[in-house]
């Protein structure tokens, strides 16, 4: 078994499951009959690893290399695309997502609707979700995300959803122009303050430098993918408690789509160059955070990006590529999503605590590709 705050792979162990919870978690050579009817699983030479957190995700959408064309797709298909991913996500043993971001149908955020027909329902992963994007007029494509004005039109937007039910609030902080940050460091704040008042949290997309920067200074609860960071913007993340949603292997996917699609902005010689360009800096921002003790949680960014719903183990390896150790990523995909959604049980396995662990073949302290095999869910 691996408890990452434990640091250390414990062997020979047998944990005992009642009703959705551990009763007791034992040396094999010291169990109880538990008396009763209970299923035995002999989970020999398998690792038994908390439910994995997937802190950046989007539950309704699809993947792949054409991931915003299926975002425009219709209320059914997103809805079956959802429950697709439901089941690969337990399938991959991901037991909690964090979603931040959803089309909007109906007039409210799909991601809420799924969230609330999933909740309490077996086989169904446990989500917290932000509502749509909070953008500035003409960073995302039509159809994607509210558009507003000014840090006013800002904040009753980011109320709106929060009115509707949304757990979290999403800002967009890359504008139309990529050099310079679409709302002040003034209209964050108080963006960050009003929805605090609301007992939520505001999470900032960062793909480019300049909105990192303004949303550090700001104090937003997290950066989402980081992919342009500098030494001043990590140190300014520690001293304002900003978490790193760090989602590497998107672009490593990129990589991929240039052998595998003939779309330019992957297969291009051009395109090529610039994601690897991308690539070099977002692996250079995770080093910066890691080693100026930013706390970091891992995401897929799959439906959103270019993963899909069982690829967390992906942004685990690539953490570890980036200067990480393998407990230091298993931590990003448990512990620290954990924290980061404020859920004490998530990404946990403890006595007493919820049978949400999976049983994975090898050790994921010295092989992260062992998240790739899991064998059996314990939800």
């Amino acid at each position: 078994m691996v408890e990452p705050s434990s640091h250390s792979l414990s062997i020979g162990l047998s944990i005992l499951v009642h009703d959705g919870a551990i009763e007791w978690i034992r040396p094999r050579d010291s169990e109880e009959d538990p008396g009763g009817e209970f299923e035995l699983v002999d989970g020999g030479g398998t690792t038994a690893i908390p439910g994995l957190v997937d802190a950046h995700s989007h539950l309704t959408l699809a993947g792949g290399s054409s991931w915003m064309d299926r975002g425009l797709d219709d209320t059914s298909t997103l809805r079956r695309v959802a429950e697709r991913n439901a089941e690969l996500l337990r399938q991959a043993g991901v037991r909690w997502v964090r979603d931040v971001g959803a089309p909007t149908r109906d007039g409210r955020a799909l991601s809420l609707t799924i969230r609330d027909s999933w909740r309490g329902h077996t086989g169904y992963p446990h989500i917290r979700a932000a509502g749509t994007w909070l953008t500035a007029k003409g960073s995302l494509p039509t159809g994607f995300g509210v558009e507003v004005e000014d840090g006013s039109a800002l904040l009753a937007a980011a109320e709106h959803q929060l009115n509707q039910g949304a757990d979290l609030v999403k800002l967009y902080m890359d504008g139309p122009d990529r050099d310079i940050a679409p709302f002040t460091v003034s209209e964050v704040i108080k963006l960050v303050d009003g929805v605090a008042a609301r007992g939520a949290k505001v999470t900032a997309h960062s793909g480019q430098l300049a909105g990192a920067r303004v949303a550090v200074e700001a104090g937003v609860a997290a950066l989402e993918h980081g992919f342009q960071l500098d030494t001043d913007t990590v140190a300014l993340m520690v001293a304002n408690h900003v978490s790193l949603v760090s989602t590497l292997a998107v672009l490593a996917s990129f990589k991929t789509f240039s052998t595998t699609t003939d779309q330019p902005r992957f297969a291009s010689p051009v395109g090529r160059a610039g994601l690897a360009a991308q690539r070099e800096w977002a692996q250079f921002s995770v080093r910066l955070a890691h080693q100026a003790g930013v706390r970091i949680a891992s995401g897929s960014d799959f439906g959103g990006g270019s993963l899909r719903a069982n690829q967390l183990a992906w942004e685990v390896e690539s953490l570890v590529t980036a200067g990480l150790t393998p407990l230091e990523a298993l931590t990003a995909a448990t512990v620290n999503g954990g924290d980061l959604l404020d859920e004490p049980e998530a990404g946990r396995i403890h006595e007493g605590g919820p049978a949400d662990f999976a049983l994975i073949h090898g050790d994921p302290l010295s092989d992260p590709a062992a998240l790739w095999r899991v064998w059996r869910v314990a939800w």
